[in-house]
C-alpha cells in the first residue's frame, strides 16, 4: 500500500511553519492515540503514521529532501536520517523522539508543569500548612491572631538569583537549558534530569555565600491572620504568596491555615447549633419553675421548665447557635434537661421520699405502663 503524503496526514499546507506543523501534530496526537481508540482497529497504525510524518518535516533538512523527492528521499539510502527498510520502526525514522517533542505539550499539565526546557529555572515554592487552634468563643466572635510560620523566605544577600552579589546565573551547558538530557537506547529516547544543574537549566559559578546557592533562607516570620466569625473544625484559610520563597527568584507558595475549634465545656456544637446540657433537680422538673442558662456571647436567658419534665426534653432559644460562616443569620441553641437524682441523703429526706413514694402510685404513668407489660410478658412465657 503506497505512503500517503506527509502533508496530508498532518492536514496541513506544504507551506506551513513549523509551528504550524508541530501543534498539527499535537491534534492528530491526541485525536488517534490508541489509548483514546480502543474501538478503532486502525488508530495505531494511523498514529504511527502521524508520528512520521513529524519526524521528517519538523526537521529543516528531513522536510527539504520530502519536498524535492517525497518518500523516495528515505528509501534506498538515500539519505535524510530514517533507517531503510520502512515501516513502523523504520522509514519513519526517529518517531520516539518525535513523539517526545510534543509529549511536554501534551502532558505538561498533568505533570505540574514541570517539564520543558526553561521551567524549572524558577521553581515555585511549596505551599505551607499552619493548624490554628481557637476557642470556641473566638470562633463565635472571630478575631485577628499573630501566628509565628518558621519558612523559606527570599535571600536579601543576592536577591534571591543564588548567585553572589545577585549576578544572574548562567544556561546550563550539559542541557543547553533545557533541565534534561536525553539519550537514545534502540527505539526509546530515555529522558532524565540534567546531572549538571539538577533539572533547573541553569548554573551558577559563585554561589552566594548566605544561601548557599538556593536563593532563599530559613527564617520565622509573624503573620496577622483574620479568623471570620463562624469558623469551624476544618475550615481553610489561604493565604496566597505567604508560603515558601521560590527558588532562584521563583514565585511564592501559598500558606494555607486549618483551623481547630477546641471542645467547651459547657457547649457542644453541631455545625450551627449550639447544645447544653443542664441539670435539674427532680423536685423542679416535677414542679416546673425557671432556670437560668448562660449563651455563648457571655449572656444569660431565662428558660421556663413545665412540670413533670423528664430527662432528655429539650427546649429551644431561636438564634442563640453560632453565626453561618458565610453569613445568612446564627444557629439555635438547645438546653437539655438532666433530671438529677438526690445522694447522700439525710435521715429525714429518705423518710419523707419513702412517704412519697407511698403516695405516688398515680405520678408515673410510665413505670406503671412498663411493669404491666413486663407482668404480661412474664404471665405469657408461664403458659
Amino acid at each position: 500500500m503506497a505512503k500517503r503524503d506527509y502533508y496530508t496526514v498532518l492536514g496541513i499546507s506544504k507551506g506551513a511553519s513549523a509551528d504550524e506543523i508541530k501543534k498539527a501534530y499535537r491534534t492528530k496526537a491526541k485525536e488517534l492515540h490508541p489509548d483514546r481508540n480502543t474501538d478503532n482497529p486502525e488508530s495505531e497504525a494511523q498514529f504511527k503514521e502521524a508520528g512520521e510524518a513529524y519526524d521528517v518535516l519538523k526537521d529543516a533538512d528531513k522536510k527539504a529532501a520530502y519536498d524535492r523527492y517525497g518518500h523516495a528521499a528515505f528509501e534506498g539510502g538515500m539519505g535524510g536520517g530514517g533507517r531503510p527498510g520502512g515501516g513502523y520502526g523504520g522509514g519513519q525514522g526517529d518517531f520516539s523522539s518525535a513523539f517526545s517533542d510534543v509529549f511536554d505539550d501534551l502532558f505538561g499539565d498533568f505533570m505540574g508543569g514541570q517539564r520543558g526546557g526553561g521551567r524549572q529555572r524558577a521553581a515555585r515554592g511549596a505551599d505551607l500548612r499552619y493548624n490554628l487552634r481557637v476557642s470556641l468563643e473566638e470562633a463565635y466572635s472571630g478575631l485577628q491572631k499573630t501566628i509565628s510560620v518558621p519558612t523559606s523566605v527570599a535571600c536579601d544577600s543576592c536577591n534571591g538569583t543564588g548567585a553572589e552579589g545577585g549576578a544572574e546565573p548562567t544556561t546550563c551547558p550539559t542541557c543547553s537549558g533545557m533541565g534534561k538530557v536525553r539519550a537514545q537506547q534502540g527505539f526509546f529516547t530515555v529522558e532524565r534530569t540534567c546531572p549538571t544543574c539538577s533539572g533547573l537549566g541553569q548554573t551558577i559559578k559563585n554561589p552566594c555565600g548566605k544561601c548557599h546557592g538556593q536563593g532563599r533562607v530559613q527564617k520565622d516570620r509573624s503573620l496577622a491572620v483574620n479568623i471570620p466569625a463562624g469558623v469551624e473544625t476544618g475550615t481553610r484559610i489561604r493565604l496566597a504568596g505567604e508560603g515558601e520563597a521560590g527558588m532562584r527568584g521563583g514565585p511564592t507558595g501559598d500558606l494555607y491555615i486549618f483551623i481547630e475549634v477546641e471542645a467547651h465545656k459547657i457547649f457542644e456544637r453541631e455545625g450551627v447549633n449550639l447544645f447544653c446540657r443542664v441539670p435539674v433537680s427532680m423536685a423542679a422538673a416535677a414542679l416546673g419553675g425557671d432556670i437560668e442558662v448562660p449563651t455563648i456571647d457571655g449572656g444569660r436567658s431565662r428558660v421556663k421548665i413545665p412540670s413533670g419534665s423528664q430527662s432528655g426534653r429539650q427546649m429551644r432559644l431561636r438564634s442563640k447557635g453560632m453565626p453561618a460562616l458565610r453569613g445568612g443569620g446564627a444557629g439555635d441553641m438547645f438546653i437539655e434537661l438532666a433530671v438529677e437524682t438526690p445522694v447522700n441523703l439525710t435521715s429525714k429526706q429518705k423518710e419523707l421520699l419513702k412517704e412519697f413514694e407511698n403516695l405516688s402510685e398515680d405520678n408515673n404513668p410510665e413505670s406503671k405502663s412498663f411493669f404491666s407489660s413486663v407482668k404480661n410478658f412474664w404471665d405469657s412465657m408461664k403458659g
